[in-house]
């Protein structure tokens, strides 16, 4: 088999290249969080562990966070709470 009847499969060698940058993304998001978790002087090693297994995570929003706090936990319950309290206020 000569050079000229050499196939390339580019859609596999596109995969293999997004893969490799992927790795290589979160081995550099890694290793941030664990130089951060030195320099914060973690107390032990699962608060560093915590830290670098967190490290693939983003901070939420303030329109999500805002949105979020608007809604009740448990509408069922607080409907419920509002009810009892409104029917002792009755009495």
């Amino acid at each position: 088999m000569s050079a000229q009847d050499t196939v390339i499969d580019f859609s596999a060698l596109e995969l293999e290249c997004r893969a490799a940058v992927e790795l290589d993304h979160k081995y550099r998001r890694e290793n941030d969080a664990k130089l951060r978790a030195v320099n914060q002087r973690v107390a032990s090693y699962q608060e560093f562990r915590d830290l670098v297994l967190a490290s693939n995570l983003k901070p939420i929003h303030k329109t999500v966070r805002d949105g979020i706090r608007k809604q009740p936990w448990n509408p069922v319950v607080t409907s419920s709470h509002n009810h009892v309290t409104s029917s002792h206020m009755n009495q």
